[in-house]
């Protein structure tokens, strides 16, 4: 009878042993791949052209805004197709004069932008090394719509604490015959999705095509430059 009794109890440990072992080996944490998902983005674009010094004094503000889907590959991998409006350029600082003649004292700024826009497609892959955070890069394809090419003069004179200002300003649309219509860049970037559905992003551009259509023989190219900062909102 006492073997009876050691052998069922010796059955039950090892039955019990097997379950928990197959408790444990069949069910292990997964995390499901997420599900495409469409949105907005809209944010700022900082911008100059390659043949500039990067400095305060020649960026150009703009802006981008458009649509977004985001097409997970893996749990970590995903890419990111966008049809942006973006708007590209450069400023230049042309002369900044500071002069004081006895109790009179004038200032002169004159510079010179010109402001390009595009309809943009970057194709951006996406590594997540955590759930909320990402790194990006890839290709953007552009297509030139129009732009301006603009001038501005100041002229700020102070005498005895009175001060008058004289502005001069001019603008010419940029032939587009001139411009290489399409443009191919690359993108390199990161974000974090603050929520759920809100997140935000910062992207350098490089493009690698020359703007011009025509690039003076002996000439470097012409390139843009752009730094973008902005806000995407997913459904």
């Amino acid at each position: 009878m006492k073997k009876l009794f050691l052998g069922l109890a010796v059955t039950a440990s090892m039955m019990t042993f097997a379950q928990e072992t197959k408790t444990v080996n069949t069910d292990p944490i997964k995390k499901e791949k997420q599900p495409i998902r469409f949105g907005i983005k809209a944010g700022g674009n900082s911008s100059y052209f390659s043949e500039q010094k990067l400095s305060l004094d020649n960026q150009k503000v703009g802006f981008h805004a458009g649509v977004l889907v985001n097409i997970p590959l893996s749990q970590k991998f995903s890419l990111q197709p966008e049809v942006l409006y973006n708007q590209l350029g450069a400023r230049s600082v042309i002369s900044s004069t500071d002069v004081t003649t006895g109790a009179t004292n004038v200032k002169t700024k004159s510079e010179y932008k010109t402001t390009m826009n595009y309809i943009s497609v970057p194709l951006m892959v996406q590594m997540r090394p955590t759930e909320r955070f990402y790194v990006e890069a890839g290709p953007e394809f552009s297509y030139f719509i129009n732009g301006k090419n603009s001038g501005d003069s100041t002229i700020s004179t102070t005498t005895g604490g009175i001060t008058t200002t004289q502005s001069v300003s001019n603008s010419e649309d940029i032939n587009k015959d001139n411009v290489n219509k399409f443009n191919l860049g690359l993108g390199l970037g990161l974000g974090y999705d603050i929520t759920q559905n809100l997140g935000i992003n910062a992207r350098y551009i490089n493009s690698l095509t020359d703007m011009r259509n025509q690039k003076p023989e002996g000439t470097e190219p012409l390139n843009h430059r752009a730094f973008q900062l902005g806000l995407n909102y997913k459904f």
